[in-house]
């Protein structure tokens, strides 16, 4: 078997369902290029894809995903980066307007760094990986009081901050931020309740959004 049964199956189903109806958009962006203005960083997390959390349509977000989503900071240094060549390329080619970084709820990695358990031996690529998120351990501080639960919450929150923040280490894209041609965006998705929140520049929160249409959504039936 060329590709696991399911793929296959998840294969038919777009042949019938969404590129019987996209297929002019498929031609055009086939033909004309790629010109989406959001760019989604966000985790490789199975359970929280970009496309289905913001109903993407093919074209419309430029997406990188990585353990924990992080943005290393700005490092000219040789050696190969994979989410700064992503940021070059969307800042420099696709003239991208957000830049979104896209955390979430029970992040593996997160807890892992958090535990210092497995993977993360000192040699291996995920644990010099995680190590980007230390900034960001640091500013949380101690756990103290809080359960693990709410101290991994504020973890997960304070690591999109800091990747946020290291989005600034890059000079031109700080140019394009200073002068308005770009946003950038901290947002935060519960796995479990499908809570979407984002970050208040502000106050430095994150505020629930659609609240609206999320309480309709769940609200209890009246009899």
């Amino acid at each position: 078997m060329l590709l696991p049964q399911q793929l296959v199956d998840g294969y038919r189903a777009f042949l019938i369902g969404r590129l019987r109806h996209e297929q002019d958009r498929y031609r055009d962006l086939a033909k004309s290029g790629q010109s989406p203005e959001v760019m989604v960083i966000g985790c490789c997390d199975s359970r929280v894809s970009p496309e289905v959390i913001f109903d993407a349509r093919p074209g419309e977000l430029f997406v990188v995903r990585n353990v924990a989503n992080i943005v290393p900071p700005y490092a000219p240094d040789k050696q190969a980066h994979g989410v700064s060549a992503a940021l070059e390329f969307g800042i420099g080619s696709l003239k991208i307007k957000h830049i979104v970084v896209l955390g979430h709820a029970q992040c593996g990695g997160v807890k892992a760094y958090v535990e210092d358990s497995e993977p993360l031996s000192p040699g291996d690529f995920i644990g010099n990986w995680m190590k980007l998120m230390t900034p960001a351990c640091e500013k949380v501080g101690p756990r103290g009081t809080l359960s693990l639960a709410d101290y991994l919450t504020r973890l997960e929150q304070a690591n999109i901050v800091n990747s946020l923040e290291n989005l600034m280490t890059f000079p031109r894209l700080r140019k394009s931020i200073e002068r308005g041609d770009v946003a950038t965006h901290g947002a935060y998705f519960g796995v479990a309740n499908g809570q979407l929140s984002v970050r208040d520049p502000a106050t430095g929160k994150f505020m629930q959004v659609a609240t609206d249409d999320y309480s309709r959504m769940f609200a209890r039936p009246r009899f």
